[in-house]
């Protein structure tokens, strides 16, 4: 399978949404309601009681939702990884490995505000990589710091995607002050319309901040949970193994697209721990930069045995944890 997706041919992008509806079969067969968190914004939190109110009678409509989601996100971050020349030839493993992580853990089966954001936020650093010969650096700054500004009013925690934004623009532009000005009026600009909308309701009072809490996340299934982090681990370590090997061979730029990639990999992972609940869901935010070093380490070996463990051993477990583990 993973021979399949080592090549660049344009078919793979059906083969892709074919592979995606098969491990993911489970979530159309058993749809999953989304539960609002008290770290969802005011959009999240409003469009899923709109969803429930409308389709309470057809949830699948929201295993759909989810599904085209992620689908999504892995055909945009897939084709920035093979635009930015991250790894030594194109190829659709990195979208493949997205698939089948946010496929391991039941938690990432509903739809949540984190998946939504997820979304906008793989935008962004694609966005990013690209902004060192940006001929309208100022208007797509402006407009990346407004894509952050709307994801806090999607999922709170956004916000810290903010150190992302801030240091993405240090990494690949020199130093303008007018262009970081213009990126932070880009992510206060939300906050002042909902400010402003609040006031003129008369609303002011009613609006309460959740907050950051430390927490740790609690899992439906402990034991499968931690064979499925073990694995994906052991994933990561082999493939930073070949990065860091193969990253002396690249181009600035793209050591630069490294470097955003491992910062986004940063913010994403203590976004969770500072997150006012225990749920899991919000972890799908480190799955976009783990899936690069995934598929470095289904890409690089010589060694066909390898990538064969590993991809067969995250199926061997989906199947176990969607259709035999209750």
């Amino acid at each position: 399978m993973t021979g399949i997706f080592k090549s660049n041919s344009p078919s793979n992008n059906f083969f892709l949404l074919l592979y995606g509806i098969v491990i993911k079969f489970f979530l159309f067969l058993h749809p999953v309601l989304p539960k609002l968190q008290s770290s969802d914004g005011p959009l999240y939190s409003s469009f899923i009681l709109w969803m429930k109110g409308t389709f309470s009678g057809f949830p699948i409509i929201f295993s759909i939702i989810s599904f085209l989601l992620i689908f999504i996100q892995a055909i945009i971050f897939n084709k920035t990884v093979n635009d930015q020349r991250m790894l030594q030839k194109p190829n659709y493993l990195t979208g493949m490995a997205y698939l089948l992580i946010t496929t391991l853990f039941g938690e990432w089966f509903a739809l949540s505000a984190a998946l939504i954001v997820n979304t906008i936020i793989v935008w962004v650093w694609a966005r990013l990589c690209t902004l060192h010969n940006n001929n309208s650096a100022k208007t797509t700054i402006y407009n990346l710091g407004l894509a952050i500004g709307i994801s806090c009013f999607i999922y709170y925690p956004a916000i810290l995607f903010t150190l992302l934004f801030i240091v993405g623009i240090g990494i690949t532009r020199p130093f303008k002050l007018n262009e970081w000005l213009i990126g932070l009026l880009g992510i206060t600009t939300p906050f002042y319309f909902f400010a402003a909308w609040l006031f003129l309701s008369n609303q002011w009072n009613s609006f309460h901040y959740p907050g950051a809490l430390i927490s740790t996340p609690i899992f439906v299934n402990f034991q499968w949970a931690m064979a499925a982090i073990i694995l994906v681990s052991l994933a990561i370590l082999f493939g930073v193994y070949f990065i860091q090997f193969n990253i002396r061979r690249q181009i600035v730029q793209t050591r630069k697209s490294w470097q955003l990639l491992y910062l986004y990999l940063l913010v994403a992972a203590f976004i969770p721990f500072v997150n006012a609940g225990h749920s899991f869901s919000s972890w799908i935010l480190m799955a976009v930069p783990v899936s690069l070093i995934t598929g470095s380490a289904l890409f690089y070996p010589d060694r066909k045995w390898f990538p064969t463990i590993i991809h067969w051993g995250m199926v061997a477990l989906i199947i176990g944890l969607s259709y035999f583990i209750k």
